[in-house]
């Protein structure tokens, strides 16, 4: 079974529950269920979790909760552990590059302080 971790500042700030906690219930609710499959379920199905390309391995989370679109963006530290760096309402196809960018400076500073 995967882990799900969310990223932590080095000032402690945990910028992805910050996000989720200004979500209703019910889209938080169904971002967690959506983190519950991609931990149990193996292969995760593609729907969910796909590898974003023309990234430095930067994974996306993929959550529809009616009509509002959320990615959470994150990387494998290792096999089994995935960390969410950061998280988003989609407004349009393409992942903006600058929350792109953030999840990759994030995966940096995360490996730099392990």
């Amino acid at each position: 079974m995967k882990r799900i971790s969310f990223y932590l500042t080095g000032a402690g700030k945990c910028p992805v529950q910050e996000h989720l906690d200004t979500l209703s219930d019910k889209q938080a609710t169904k971002i967690a269920w959506v983190l519950k499959i991609i931990r149990e379920i193996a292969p995760v199905p593609s729907n969910y979790l796909k590898k974003l390309t023309n990234t430095d391995d930067i994974w996306e989370v993929r959550v529809d909760a009616g009509r509002n679109t959320f990615r959470l963006l994150g990387f494998f530290s290792d096999r089994e552990l995935i960390v969410l760096t950061n998280s988003f309402q989609k407004k349009s196809q393409k992942t903006p590059p600058k929350e792109i960018k953030l999840a990759e400076k994030r995966k940096r500073d995360y490996l730099n302080r392990r």
